[in-house]
């Protein structure tokens, strides 16, 4: 099985970027699973009804997302309807949606797709997202031997931490939320495809998305200031894996940066 995961999207410059890169992604690739990180895709923001059904429209087959995801109050009975959008699944009980999506494609081919948030450095009114993991690993990983899980984090030790912790038990573990791509992509001992941060979907001429003059402006006043979303050198982030699928073992990853040109749109 080959699975496309791209970083998180921002704004319309990462929702046009989908739009017109990741049909011809999936059949020069022959990807057969799709998955974006949608929290950021209204606005930079938050994702609402039409940007998720913009990028789910494009091919994507599931949709990621992390502590923006409540942003946009009209996404909260999309969430329970449509369970190709999830949240991160240790938020407290009763928030609406859910934390996991068991993926059936063709030929077959099936993924329990996982999504958690971190701690550190984030919002805590979250639960242990290790623990969180594990127990949906317990109760939905009959479904396939393929299971993905996006770690949505801010601090590196805490998505580090979480890829050893899945190693040998998800055949994909990668970080959001960061923007910025690393370049520790690897195959675990235990068959695990690792990378703590898959990057952005969005203008990378900016401040992880944002207009670097105001970003710059803030900093230095110290004050509150309205964000906008940059708009120039527009690319995708992410990786491709190859996944055994009878055994969710990785057999590649691979980093991958696809540059979006307007005037081709």
């Amino acid at each position: 099985m080959r699975v496309l995961i791209l970083g998180d999207v921002v704004g319309r410059p990462g929702r046009s970027a989908i739009r017109d890169l990741v049909p011809d992604l999936i059949r020069s690739e022959g990807i057969d699973l799709a998955i974006a990180n949608a929290e950021n895709s209204a606005g930079g923001m938050g994702v609402d009804i039409k940007s998720a059904e913009e990028m789910l429209a494009a091919g994507v087959h599931v949709l990621t997302s992390g502590n923006h995801i409540w942003k946009k109050k009209e996404i909260y009975p999309f969430l329970e309807n449509r369970s190709r959008l999830i949240r991160p699944a240790n938020y407290p009980a009763g928030a609406p949606g859910q934390g996991w999506v068991e993926w059936r494609g063709e030929r077959g081919l099936r993924a329990l797709v996982v999504n958690v948030q971190g701690r550190v450095f984030m919002p805590s009114q979250v639960d242990d997202p290790f623990r969180a993991a594990e127990t949906i690993l317990k109760e939905h990983g009959g479904y396939s031997r393929v299971v993905i899980v996006d770690m949505h984090a801010e601090a590196t030790s805490e998505k580090i931490a979480m890829g050893w912790f899945l190693d040998g038990r998800a055949s994909v573990v990668f970080g959001t939320h960061t923007h910025v791509q690393t370049a520790d992509e690897r195959i675990l001992p235990g068959g695990t495809a690792f990378i703590t941060d898959l990057g952005m979907c969005g203008p990378l001429d900016s401040v992880i998305g944002i207009e670097k003059d105001l970003v710059i402006e803030g900093f230095m006043s110290g004050l509150p200031r309205k964000f906008e979303v940059a708009k120039e050198n527009v690319a995708l982030q992410g990786i491709i894996t190859e996944v055994d699928e009878t055994t969710g073992r990785a057999q590649t990853i691979r980093r991958i940066r696809v540059p979006w040109n307007r005037e081709d749109a």
